[in-house]
């Protein structure tokens, strides 16, 4: 398999997450997730709790488009600002990109942050609202009550975080090169079309 790195979209309860770690470990590559927070703390010398804060949380306002991804200086009056702990966030995920090796990288608008370059393959996982509750309860071992409130709140928020960053819902179908309904599909699937989609990709570029 040439390079390839691989987004992961997801609403909460669709097994998404599950789903990233599979194709990762499937592939013998990197997966990342919230480690991602702790790497954009370190190398922008900023309390891992304040980038939590605002991880993949709600945002109002118009959407905010970035002709760059520069963070600004230490000094800067919003150095600390939720835009400026995005850009440091989107700063760690494109230096996983620029790597040369393979990873998984799980929200965070990685589709959107690596759209224009060729190694990527954006998949979204989502799936019914019976599914979502069903996999919530299980996942995280909750009741049906609070699965339903988790599944509101969170995909509202996420929904929300991506409009603010990229200007679109992130179940939008056409930010994506596969969509993938675990409604209807297991893990094992899920994980074989990945894998198949890449190959057919890397055939095609003479791999």
């Amino acid at each position: 398999m040439k390079k390839r790195i691989i987004t992961i979209s997801r609403t909460y309860g669709s097994g998404g997450r599950q789903v990233a770690k599979a194709i990762a470990a499937e592939l013998g590559i990197h997966y990342y997730d919230k480690e991602l927070i702790n790497m954009a703390s370190l190398k922008h010398g900023v309390n891992v709790s304040l980038l939590k804060k605002v991880d993949e949380k709600p945002e109002t306002g118009r959407f905010k488009k970035y002709s760059d991804s520069e963070v600004s200086s230490p000094s800067s009056r919003d150095y600390l600002s939720k835009d400026n702990l995005y850009k440091m966030t989107r700063g760690v995920i494109e230096d996983i990109a620029d790597k040369d090796e393979s990873a998984v990288i799980l929200g965070r608008c990685a589709h959107h942050i690596l759209k224009d370059r060729k190694e990527v393959v954006r998949v979204v996982i989502y799936a019914d609202h019976e599914t979502l509750v069903k996999n919530a309860m299980h996942y995280d071992q909750i009741s049906q009550e609070e699965a339903l409130r988790r599944i509101d709140k969170i995909n509202k928020e996420r929904d929300s975080y991506n409009r603010y960053y990229t200007g679109s819902s992130w179940l939008d179908a056409s930010q994506y090169d596969i969509c993938l309904n675990t409604s209807k599909l297991t893990m094992k699937q899920c994980t074989q079309i990945i894998k198949e989609y890449i190959r057919i990709m890397d055939m095609e570029a003479g791999e």
